[in-house]
Formats: structure tokens, C-alpha cells, sequence
């Protein structure tokens, strides 16, 4: 039993928690253990709470962590039976069926919990993309979490224009009402890095021009709006060169 009070401990849930249980624990924990608040020690911490995370998050992997989950009255409140068979719901191809928005968004947040990224994206692009407007479907909090995770993963695959359209709307949220807090700074460093290494190659300079401008007044430093409008003039420069 050590084994299972270590992961569920740590989250400080019950071995019966439902997944948004385990999600919203998950982001309290975070927050209090994040290196700006206990020092150089909160980065060990913070990957052990994460391993923890992703296992009880995972349907499978949280069988093989816990085999007596299957037996929990959370289990068969959320997964259920079909018809009254030992036939699990399947949740993924449930939300896949339905036709509204809603459904759609949820998926796309479910597939990205569940490291199927690509599936994630095809989804959400199948909906419109950047006009796939999530935030009218999801929980604030979940639109927040599956809105950063989703601008990484297309980051990641060389789509920096719509990951960074992505992030400018949490960070107009976030001075709007905090959310992410701490997390705040991660995010602005992240968009600067995209800006500086991978953004001008991939658009063109109108749209490069824009996009600098919506990032002046959401929050990041005077001198970080500087070189965002300096390199306003450069382009205006070279486009009527």
C-alpha cells in the first residue's frame, strides 16, 4: 500500500479521485511548490509531482499503478458501463461521435492530457483553429491549461504563428484576471524566445508586424515593449524599401 499512498499522497487525494479531482489538485500543489516560492529545491519537487500527475491522469497507466481502480465507485462513476455490459465507456470515441463544439473542445483538451498531441491538433484545426474559440466550451481554468499546452505543441512543429496567437490571448486574460500567477513570467518568456528564434521566419513581415503590436500593453517591461517596437520600425523599414 506504500507504493499507492506515495502518488495519491503526494497530490493529497484519495485513491479514488476522479480525474478533474486529480487535475485540480494538481494545480494547487504546483503552485505551491514552484521554485520562485521554495528555492532551488521546488525543481525536484515539482518533476516528482508531475510523475505522480501524469500517472494518475493516464487511464492506463493508472491501471497498472493502481489495478484496484477498475473496482472504485469513481471509475464506474465517470468511465460507466454500456447497456449495463462489462463493456467500459469509452470516453475518447464518445466526445469523437458528438457533433457540438463543446464536445469538440473537450476532446481536444482530453487528447492533449493523454499525449495524443497530433490527434489534439487535428481536431482542433478541424474546428476552425484559431477561430475554434475553446474559452465558450471549457471551465476557465481547463481553457487556460489546454490553451498553453496546445501553443507548445504547435511550437513544437514549427507553427510558432498560431501558438503565439495563442499565448497573446492567455496573457490579455491573464492581466484581465490572473490565473497562472507564478507561471505568468514562464509564459512571457516563452512567447519572447518564440519572437526572437522562430516567429519572422515563418510569416511574413505584415503579419510579423501585427503580431508585435498586440504584444505591447499586455503586460510585458518597458524595455521589452522597446525592442518589440524597434523591431516595428526595422520591418516598416524594410517593407517600403
Amino acid at each position: 500500500m506504500a507504493k499507492l499512498a506515495n502518488h495519491y499522497e503526494l497530490l493529497g487525494v484519495k485513491p479514488g479521485a476522479t480525474t478533474a479531482e486529480i487535475k485540480k489538485a494538481f494545480r494547487k500543489k504546483a503552485k505551491q511548490i514552484h521554485p520562485d516560492i521554495i528555492g532551488s529545491t521546488g525543481a525536484e519537487a515539482m518533476r516528482t509531482l508531475i510523475k505522480a500527475y501524469e500517472t494518475l491522469s493516464d487511464l492506463e497507466r493508472r491501471f497498472e499503478y493502481d489495478p484496484d481502480f477498475r473496482k472504485s465507485a469513481a471509475y464506474s462513476a465517470y468511465y460507466g458501463y454500456s447497456a449495463g455490459k462489462k463493456i467500459p465507456f469509452d470516453y475518447r470515441k464518445w466526445l469523437n461521435d458528438q457533433e457540438d463544439p463543446k464536445s469538440k473542445a473537450k476532446l481536444v483538451f482530453y487528447e492533449l492530457l493523454r499525449l495524443e498531441e497530433d490527434r489534439a491538433i487535428e481536431v482542433w484545426r478541424e474546428n476552425g483553429g484559431l477561430d475554434f474559440c475553446i474559452d465558450k466550451y471549457l471551465d476557465r481554468e481547463d481553457w487556460m491549461d489546454c490553451q498553453y499546452i496546445l501553443a507548445e505543441e504547435l511550437d513544437k512543429r514549427n507553427c510558432s504563428y498560431e501558438a503565439i496567437k495563442l499565448l497573446i490571448t492567455l496573457l490579455e486574460e491573464e492581466k484581465r484576471r490572473p490565473y497562472f500567477n507564478l507561471f505568468t513570467p514562464d509564459i512571457k518568456l516563452y512567447v519572447k524566445d518564440i519572437v526572437k528564434k522562430r516567429l519572422k521566419s515563418q510569416i511574413d513581415s505584415e503579419t510579423w508586424i501585427d503580431c508585435l503590436q498586440a504584444l505591447i500593453g499586455i503586460g510585458f517591461s518597458q524595455q521589452e515593449e522597446k525592442f518589440f517596437k524597434e523591431s516595428i520600425v526595422t520591418a516598416l523599414k524594410e517593407l517600403r524599401s
